[in-house]
């Protein structure tokens, strides 16, 4: 009786041991929260990957690091019907606040930057009719597409963005908030609900130090 409920002690305390280490004693229960707290604690530099758009051709990192501004990120697709419906009305939304505190006086060294993983079908001429119609001022919001196919792979790798294809030429993916610093490093990462949280968050990195 004793030795069996000192084994059972001893799975239990395993047990909990490695759940401790699995969710990093017990702050994530999942891969996309252990994503968002590794990112949080280690932030993940751009790799050096060609990006295109319109009026935009060069690598990722230095378009992130322009002028020293803060950059919020999501990933999409022009021809998707679902959820970046969502995250192009919250990018209007982001667009409307950051307009604001230009019209106030007091501009933010913050831009956001719409990153397409359908490569073949979103060429500059297709990002600039899908930018018009969600009216992106460029100055302020920007769309591109890694043109190689390889080098689109390992930055979603880089990243951790999940992208299926669906066979009928459409994607599932997850969709989230990327904040990337001055220096071109994915900082944090918010879901779609904490739109306002993502952009005070950038506004605070446009400050610096404090």
């Amino acid at each position: 009786m004793l030795r069996t409920a000192l084994a059972s002690a001893l799975l239990l305390l395993g047990g909990w041991a490695a759940a401790s280490w699995l969710s990093y004693d017990f702050q994530v229960f999942t891969d996309e929260g252990a994503r968002r707290l590794a990112v949080a604690l280690h932030p993940v530099a751009a790799p050096a990957v060609t990006v295109q758009g319109p009026d935009v051709e060069g690598s990722l990192p230095a378009l992130l690091s322009e002028d020293g501004g803060v950059t919020i990120v999501d990933f999409i697709y022009t021809h998707c019907e679902t959820v970046c419906l969502t995250l192009g009305s919250s990018f209007q939304q982001l667009q409307a606040e950051l307009q604001a505190d230009r019209s106030k006086g007091s501009p933010a060294k913050l831009r956001l930057l719409s990153i397409s993983f359908d490569g073949v079908r979103d060429d500059p001429t297709a990002l600039q009719a899908y930018a018009q119609g969600l009216r992106a001022e460029a100055a302020l919001w920007r769309f591109v597409r890694v043109p190689d196919v390889a080098q689109q792979q390992a930055l979603l790798r880089r990243l951790g963005v999940v992208v299926i294809p669906d066979g009928r030429g459409d994607y599932e993916h997850n969709a989230a908030l990327l904040v990337f610093d001055a220096k071109g490093r994915m900082v944090r990462i918010f879901d779609l609900a904490e739109q306002q949280l993502a952009l005070n968050y950038a506004r605070h990195l446009t400050r610096g130090p404090q």
